[in-house]
């Protein structure tokens, strides 16, 4: 446990013109990680003079994307197993105070709607209609064709919350509430486009793997087969690559979200944002 009055003894030395001072009060405050954080919060709202309140803000920030770090390298390592989990420590990067238990409530949510309609013999075809109807019809979910390049559209947070969002996240949603129902669905990293996959392992079908047919969560959930990634490989020039067909590894579908939020960050010109959002993807391996 920290002691509140050293800490706010340290706070108020955050404005000193000295800057090994300075310097020595921002190592000892970092050094006390999360626990020092609501401390500067409410120095924060006090604070009249802006130089402190700065110092105050890029602190906080400091802490906060260093437990991020902290904890992405932990759920890369130990194998990426959660993806839910994996979505919600990218959110922290914008959403740092979140009630992280709202997103899973509201996932939850939408598992249920769709549990209480599931019938026990629906082929896969089926469940996914169904699937399909709670998720675009009912719950209101669509692709953000408007603002496609927001970095909001990469947030599951907001994605909730707005109802609308990129092909990764809203494939992310979707096939983590298909896995909580025991519904094999899976990301694919297709180049341009992010895709699911249907598979079944138990059934003979037209191509290896066991996938059944694709998705695309982008699109309402439209069902589609291997002779349409066939096709849109081929405008796109690329060579036959297995991993195009294939369901990918949850830590590809974080890099992949990262890699949005560079693109998105390098377009609205927040340089300090990708350079951070670098540091993430340097953790994931790449």
């Amino acid at each position: 446990m920290i002691n509140p009055t050293e800490v706010n003894s340290l706070i108020r030395l955050l404005d000193d013109t000295d800057a090994e001072v300075y310097e020595h009060v921002h190592q000892k405050l970092l050094s006390f990680g999360n626990e020092a954080v609501e401390y500067l919060e409410s120095a924060f709202e006090q604070a009249f003079d802006p130089i402190q309140q700065e110092r105050i803000a890029n602190l906080v920030h400091e802490i906060q994307f260093g437990a991020l770090k902290n904890d992405l390298k932990l759920w890369h390592q130990s194998g990426a197993f959660d993806l839910l989990q994996g979505i919600l420590i990218i959110n922290r990067y914008q959403y740092p105070d979140l009630d992280e238990q709202k997103v899973i409530n509201q996932i939850e949510s939408i598992k249920r709607d769709i549990w209480i309609q599931m019938m026990n013999e629906a082929s896969p075809v089926e469940q996914v209609k169904l699937m399909n109807h709670v998720f675009y019809s009912i719950h209101g979910f669509s692709g953000n064709t408007a603002n496609h390049r927001d970095p909001q559209n990469s947030y599951i947070s907001q994605v909730l919350e707005s109802k609308k969002g990129n092909q990764i996240s809203l494939a992310i949603i979707y096939s983590i509430i298909a896995q909580k129902l025991d519904i094999p669905v899976y990301g694919v990293n297709l180049p341009q486009h992010f895709i699911l996959a249907y598979l079944d392992e138990s059934r003979e079908t037209e191509f290896e793997g066991g996938i059944l047919f694709y998705i695309n969560a982008f699109n309402k959930g439209f069902i589609f087969g291997r002779r349409d990634v066939d096709m849109f490989l081929k405008q796109l020039n690329l060579q036959f690559d297995k991993q195009f067909y294939e369901p990918c590894s949850n830590s590809d579908i974080i890099k992949r979200v990262i890699r949005n939020l560079i693109s998105a960050y390098e377009h609205l010109g927040s340089s300090e944002k990708v350079d951070e959002l670098n540091e993430l993807l340097a953790i994931m391996g790449e």
